[in-house]
């Protein structure tokens, strides 16, 4: 298991491109998910500096707040509220440029201007959410779709 983050500069791609094998060494060998979890939002959080990297786990009805790095979060979204429930519910990744002109937006800090939330889907069901916001108005983009994506496929639910 790697324990030391090499932070790569240059354009998203590259730094994506140096960031995934890096994840995938954390992740080798762990069993444990909030440990898995928790990693790779620290991954995140070192490499992009984004405000706010964190993971919402379904349980039963709701997602609730798992491992995450930066301000203080919601602690529970319904499905179908805000970015992640829409996520949640559509089974689709959503970015959003500009939170302010999303229908429904939870504020959970207003330092947030945009934002990217990714389904982690296992046996066709939503388990859990990526949910990334930046202070940046359209920051991300499907560039960021792309690796997040794969980033999230690492982790074993």
């Amino acid at each position: 298991m790697a324990e030391d983050l090499h932070v790569t500069t240059g354009n998203k791609t590259e730094q994506y491109q140096s960031l995934i094998p890096q994840i995938k060494a954390l992740l080798e060998g762990e069993p444990d998910l909030i440990a898995n979890l928790a990693n790779v939002v620290a991954a995140l959080k070192e490499q992009f500096n984004w405000l706010w990297i964190g993971f919402y786990i379904v349980k039963v009805d709701e997602l609730v707040v798992g491992p995450f790095q930066g301000p203080v979060a919601c602690t529970r979204i319904r499905k179908d509220r805000g970015v992640c429930g829409a996520s949640w519910a559509k089974a689709e990744t959503i970015i959003v440029p500009d939170v302010e002109k999303f229908p429904g937006h939870i504020a959970c800090s207003s330092l947030s201007k945009s934002e990217i939330v990714i389904p982690i889907i296992r046996n066709n069901e939503v388990v859990a959410v990526l949910d990334v916001d930046s202070e940046e108005y359209d920051e991300f983009d499907e560039t960021d779709k792309k690796y997040l994506e794969k980033i999230v496929d690492l982790i074993e639910f």
